[in-house]
């Protein structure tokens, strides 16, 4: 098994899926231990500072990339089980930004009253108990929360020669921010460009579901991924497989058309998975569905459509890829 190990400089931080020259050129089977800094490119660091005075608004959700994986061609599907995800830090922030949020307007819910206050909260990780504390700002309430750190940010070059903002998720994946990109999981997301050139980031220690004020609890993460490329078979939309749940994210404003985009994603993998006619699929899913968001915050939001496997037959997606990554996982 090949291991590549990559910490990029500044300098070597990417901004966009699409239109960027690959850091690396690797083989199926690789194994790749990567650092990304978090979304405000480590330029939060006190909780006196304000995203208005410190951040760069061009430099923000920095991606480690892209990989260029060789044999990966447009139509074909390409495998990215987290085998760890480690924060990086021990400590991580999170910020109310002007005119950015789901409870504020925005510059698409334009409104007349003024930004909401900039305020910045700084999470002190605690290693051994495996926590994050809250510190509330404006009372005393302190609350150790449970980490669960995730992958805002997943994604592939898109198709059409289009650059996207490492901001914005559509079907090739991209800044998704659900909780569902955890470690243990395997992410299929369709190949549009020869070699993928996928991109990972935005590290966040816990977020909940929606990501209300448009940012979690966002930090450096060490993250070790397994790569692999089935040929054919690529997915519309992001897909992600647990051992515990089949997982479509859709991505697109209004929600609904996000959460639309999910459902129906689901809808064909049942059919692919158990040869359903898509109204025998529309009704299983009526009664199976679990509907969390991701985000609600972001140029799209992205909404998820999940089904419990204990609730199915025995399925086989894309030749057990998922069990085959997971066992290589478990051997490291």
């Amino acid at each position: 098994m090949d291991v590549i190990e990559y910490r990029p400089e500044r300098a070597q931080y990417v901004w966009t899926f699409g239109g960027v020259a690959p850091s690396h050129r690797i083989t199926p089977g690789t194994l790749l231990k990567l650092w990304t800094e978090d979304a405000f490119s480590g330029r939060l660091t006190s909780t006196s500072d304000r995203p208005s005075q410190v951040l760069d608004m061009t430099e923000v959700n920095p991606q480690t990339g892209p990989f260029h994986v060789e044999g990966a061609e447009p139509g074909d599907t390409l495998a990215l089980h987290i085998v760890d995800l480690t924060p990086a830090r021990d400590w991580a922030a999170s910020t109310t930004i002007p005119f950015f949020g789901a409870l504020s307007g925005t510059d698409r819910t334009a409104l007349l009253h003024e930004p909401l206050p900039e305020q910045t909260w700084i999470y002190q990780l605690d290693r051994e108990r495996g926590t994050v504390l809250f510190e509330a700002q404006r009372s005393d309430l302190r609350l150790e929360l449970p980490i669960n750190p995730m992958l805002g940010t997943v994604g592939v070059a898109p198709a059409g020669r289009e650059v996207r903002s490492s901001l914005v998720p559509d079907k090739f994946g991209g800044n998704m921010d659900t909780p569902e990109m955890r470690a243990g999981v395997t992410c299929f997301l369709g190949v549009n460009v020869e070699g993928a050139m996928f991109s990972i980031g935005d590290g966040h220690y816990r977020q909940g579901e929606g990501e209300s004020c448009g940012t979690a609890v966002e930090g450096a993460m060490d993250a070790t991924i397994l790569v692999e490329v089935i040929k054919g078979g690529a997915p519309e939309w992001p897909r992600i497989e647990s051992d515990s749940h089949y997982v479509v994210v859709g991505s697109s404003r209004p929600l609904e058309d996000a959460w639309r985009a999910s459902q129906i994603g689901m809808i064909g993998w049942l059919g692919e998975l158990y040869g359903l006619d898509r109204l025998d699929a529309y009704q299983l899913l009526t009664q199976i569905s679990e509907s969390p968001l991701a985000n609600v915050v972001d140029t799209n939001y992205s909404a998820i459509t999940k089904v419990a496997k204990d609730l199915l037959p025995a399925g086989d997606a894309y030749g057990g890829m998922h069990r085959y990554l997971r066992d290589q996982a478990r051997a490291l």
